[in-house]
């Protein structure tokens, strides 16, 4: 199952993104210790991904999707964090 990098830069101040948040939350399987990036499992194209997305995002606001090639590099997390990215990416 394809793994994506999901970044976003969200311009609403004080907008309640929750929708997004739960969104993100129903992909196979997801990753989220970063405040606005998460890794996400899902057999949706980038572009489907994206399109999720959008439907829980205003116009202005900025979001990448990203297909994994399965190489990474971290510091920072714990243990935890840390095996997950080691099994999923």
């Amino acid at each position: 199952m394809p793994t994506y990098i999901v970044s976003y830069d969200l311009k609403a101040p004080g907008k309640d993104y929750g929708d997004l948040i739960e969104y993100l939350k129903t992909m196979d399987r997801w990753w989220h210790n970063l405040g606005s990036t998460w890794v996400v499992e899902t057999d949706l194209t980038a572009a489907q991904l994206r399109n999720g997305i959008n439907q829980h995002t205003d116009q202005n606001d900025k979001v990448l999707v990203v297909l994994s090639a399965g190489v990474g590099a971290w510091r920072g997390f714990n243990d935890s964090g840390s095996d997950w990215l080691k099994s999923n990416l």
